[in-house]
């Protein structure tokens, strides 16, 4: 077999190296929550306020715009509005209405400017409780927020077109579940029943 060129070779060899640094670093990036829901039967409520994005993947040329000339806020909704009921908990019928409830956009393509991945993890008596896929996401209307899932495996894209600050209060509204200091959907921290929030391993508040 004839051998490459060293030229190739030692393309390839950056390249790869390139590779491993860009996967090194978005594992740093990476935000894990995770929700527990400790009770006796059910009991719920994220700590409100959680920011899930805050680190920029961007280039080093800063954006032409800021966050409310790209019509996203610059101070996150803390609670989130939407159902009162009990899990599960599937997408929206109505994407662009909970984007818009959130207070986001609803872009043409992903942004690029911000691109950071947060996982959710949701457990309800130890069991856990799926984040759906397309939150986030008008495939009719081809249409996307910068705060989306594409899949149910918990992962949350921020792919925003400036740098931004982004809430689970946002997330959890474009989920159109409602979310208060005590309370997700219908249930209620109460009766014995507690709630715990974790990021990146750690108890939140």
């Amino acid at each position: 077999m004839a051998r490459k060129p060293a030229k190739e070779g030692a393309d390839g060899r950056r390249a790869r190296a390139a590779a491993l640094r860009e996967q090194a670093a978005r594992a740093e990036r990476r935000r894990r929550l995770l929700i527990i829901l400790a009770a006796s039967v059910v009991v719920v409520a994220i700590v409100i306020g959680i920011i899930l994005a805050v680190v920029s993947t961007g280039g080093d040329e800063p954006p032409s715009q800021g966050p409310a000339e790209a019509g996203i806020p610059t101070a996150p909704m803390k609670t989130a509005t939407g159902r009162t009921t009990n899990p599960p908990w599937d997408a929206p019928s109505d994407p662009s209405a909970r984007v818009k409830a959130a207070g986001l956009p609803m872009l043409g393509e992903e942004g690029n400017v911000e691109h950071i991945h947060a996982h959710l993890d949701v457990l309800v008596g130890g069991k856990p409780v799926a984040v759906p896929a397309n939150i986030g996401v008008d495939q009719k209307a081809q249409k996307i927020s910068p705060l989306h899932t594409h899949d149910s495996n918990g992962v949350i894209h921020i792919e925003s077109p400036v740098k931004a600050t982004f809430s689970l209060g946002q997330f959890m509204t474009e989920w159109d579940l409602a979310l208060t200091q005590n309370s997700i959907g219908g249930m209620k921290a109460s009766s014995g029943n507690e709630f715990r929030t974790y990021v990146n391993g750690k108890e939140y508040g």
